[in-house]
């Protein structure tokens, strides 16, 4: 049996097209995932993200536990920031990306993958130290996502905080509609945007009262679908996609995030091995030069030789054209270099780019930290 949000019902009502993903039932789309696409990308969109996991760790070795944890370096974390990082296995692979809220000193949120919630907390407890509390808060946790250059607007009018002074990757706590919440300004977009965190009793109320609340605004709810083309148009990862357990963060361009002198972290040694060997393959994304859609597992060529594969793509609704990222083989990886993407039998030339293929995000306009 599929498992269900807390605010499964709405979605129904409002008439969505429901699909399994990934074991949950969740809105692919409510009227079409262009409309809903544009309206994030103009005006403001709502999404139940309450499928994604929520992981407490707190006590006084939470911090350490988290060093070691993740591949990212936590010590320049405030009370209220909020940190993007990888979890690795030992030999590189990669267990999924989080984001890391510091709540205070000893108390520590993480934000997990839906599809990953159960393995992320077992992996968590496998590698448990003494003073380190983990605690799977998925189920008592209700989560939904305002995106849009109109969303600080329409989400001003119901929280008792100032969104002006919640600098982008911060979180605070506050009320929403009288509902106290953790308000992180983060997204998996490009534009700005809120995630709501709160305990489920009344989900309903809250999710209707920001469609009402930003109705003259041009909000619409939003389903996967759209979520799915927004974010490839920004580059952002998805696990099972551009990462997984047979991609390390430096093939899937993450190593930004692997942060070797902070000291030890699991998958570290393999790691530092890894970047001082030539990778054999690396990440890149693409544009194709006419009217295609390219798909995961589409073959890419480089002078009529297979070099890597499709691992997400689209046709993007911003930029009307083919759109995509792969894994080549890295002397094929050269940003401004050409391929082609075999589209049932025919092959599609494309030029290698550098992600985001779209840089228009009204993201850009909110304050690193406005605190």
């Amino acid at each position: 049996m599929l498992k269900k949000t807390s605010i499964n019902s709405i979605h129904k009502e409002l008439k969505a097209k429901m699909i399994d993903f990934n074991g949950w039932e969740m809105p692919v789309q409510y009227t079409s995932l262009i409309e809903e696409h544009n309206a994030v990308r103009n005006t403001a969109g709502l999404f139940d993200v309450s499928h994604m996991g929520e992981i407490e760790i707190k006590g006084p070795k939470a911090f350490d536990f988290l060093q070691y944890l993740v591949t990212n370096d936590l010590t320049p974390l405030r009370e209220g920031d909020i940190l993007y990082s990888v979890l690795c296995y030992q030999d590189g692979g990669i267990v999924d990306d989080l984001l890391v809220y510091k709540i205070h000193d000893n108390r520590y949120m993480l934000c997990v993958n839906a599809s990953n919630t159960d393995k992320d907390y077992q992996w968590i407890l496998k590698h448990k130290i003494d003073g380190a509390e983990v605690t799977n808060i998925s189920d008592e946790t209700a989560q939904i996502a305002i995106q849009g250059p109109e969303a600080e607007k329409i989400l001003h009018q119901i929280v008792d905080i100032d969104l002006g002074n919640l600098g982008y990757y911060h979180f605070r706590s506050g009320k929403v509609s009288g509902i106290q919440s953790l308000i992180g300004r983060t997204g998996y977009t490009g534009e700005d945007g809120f995630e709501i965190y709160f305990k489920p009793q009344n989900p309903d109320y809250l999710f209707r009262k920001i469609l009402e609340t930003g109705k003259k605004n041009g909000i619409r709810p939003a389903g996967l679908g759209a979520r799915d083309t927004l974010r490839l148009e920004m580059g952002y990862s998805l696990y099972g996609h551009e990462i997984d357990r047979y991609h390390n963060p430096l093939e899937a361009k993450l190593g930004w995030q692997v942060k070797f002198d902070k000291g030890d972290f699991i998958g570290r040694q393999a790691l530092r091995k890894q970047k001082g060997d030539s990778l054999k393959r690396k990440l890149i994304g693409f544009e194709l030069k006419k009217r295609g859609i390219p798909r995961a597992g589409y073959k890419i060529f480089k002078d009529n030789q297979q070099t890597g594969e499709v691992v997400s793509g689209t046709f993007s609704p911003s930029l009307k054209k083919g759109i995509g990222t792969g894994y080549v083989f890295t002397e094929f990886a050269d940003i401004g270099g050409e391929i082609e993407i075999e589209i049932r039998g025919k092959k599609f030339k494309s030029n290698i780019v550098n992600p985001p293929f779209y840089k228009k995000g009204s993201i850009k306009r909110v304050k690193k930290d406005a605190r």
